[in-house]
């Protein structure tokens, strides 16, 4: 294969990747449309539904992609699963955030919250790992941590939304990384490890006569059975982007996100947007700027 060819061969995987990207992303970005149609169903429920609905369509793409066997070797590891259930629940918990705040006209916060991700994400890395902090980076957590000061002071409380799905997500990448499987694989194995206990709510809901997911009620049935595909589409999506893409593409894509969530919410959900929250948010995209920056300039310069 010549050196044009290759040239050639990454430029398309790269397309391919960016594409990839560009729809988890979208997805992500437009999936509060849906979450408010599931609204008037208890959160707790609905994230339910995406366990159990998203372990076939998670299975089936593992056998397309004949990947079982990390997966077998997975299962047989105490350790593996130890730590793929600790990352299970702090995607779980993370979940349960996300649709209780869309549900109660939140989405605005959940915005900021996934803009402030990255900045946590490395602010744990100086934390945890002893990561030094250019100045740069220390101006854009600051920035950061001065719009959440904002934000505090202007609603008489911490915007804990936006902080615990910062957080929990930050955490969960974290540790996601030290699990010895790929994206797919991992993603399969929290959900079948989430399945038991989520199965075992939906009885005690049907039991009760507390469930949605009803004969009575088809659309509710519709509904949640496709929270299944709301939720493995853009996590398969992005795992495949990232494989094909650079690190600095995939974080700049990031943004796409929020980015449209936050349209969102003030165009389409008539949340209120102005003033303080303007200048939150101004700060944020000023840290998120400066954090663009010096990682592209560290890439460049490696």
């Amino acid at each position: 294969m010549t050196v044009q060819t290759l040239s050639e061969h990454d430029a398309q995987a790269a397309t391919r990747g960016f594409f990839f990207a560009l729809g988890a992303y979208t997805f992500w970005g437009v999936q509060p449309i849906f979450m408010k149609a599931v609204a008037h169903i208890p959160a707790t429920e609905v994230v339910a539904h995406r366990i159990i609905w998203s372990v076939p369509i998670a299975g089936l793409v593992l056998l397309l992609l004949g990947r079982t066997a990390d997966l077998k070797a997975a299962l047989r590891s105490g350790r593996t699963l130890l730590m793929a259930a600790v990352t299970a629940s702090l995607i779980t918990f993370n979940w349960g955030i996300y649709v209780w705040a869309i549900a109660v006209d939140r989405a605005v916060e959940t915005a900021l919250g996934y803009y402030i991700n990255p900045l946590v994400s490395v602010l744990m890395g100086a934390m945890l790992l002893g990561e030094r902090l250019s100045r740069p980076q220390v101006l854009a957590v600051g920035l950061a941590a001065l719009a959440v000061v904002i934000m505090t002071v202007y609603a008489g409380g911490l915007p804990w939304v936006s902080l615990a799905l910062a957080l929990s997500f930050a955490v969960y990448g974290f540790l996601r990384k030290t699990l010895p499987i790929g994206p797919s694989q991992g993603f399969f194995l929290e959900v079948l490890i989430l399945c038991l206990p989520a199965l075992g709510y939906i009885a005690w809901l049907q039991f009760n006569g507390e469930s949605h997911f009803v004969a009575s009620a088809p659309g509710d049935m519709v509904l949640l059975m496709l929270c299944g595909p709301i939720t493995s589409i853009p996590l398969l999506l992005y795992a495949f982007g990232a494989k094909l893409l650079r690190f600095s593409t995939i974080g700049i894509m990031q943004y796409i996100g929020p980015s449209i969530v936050l349209l969102i919410a003030v165009f389409v959900f008539g949340e209120p947007f102005g003033g303080v929250r303007a200048v939150a948010f101004g700060l944020i995209w000023v840290a998120l700027a400066i954090y663009s920056w010096t990682m592209l300039r560290g890439l460049k310069a490696a």
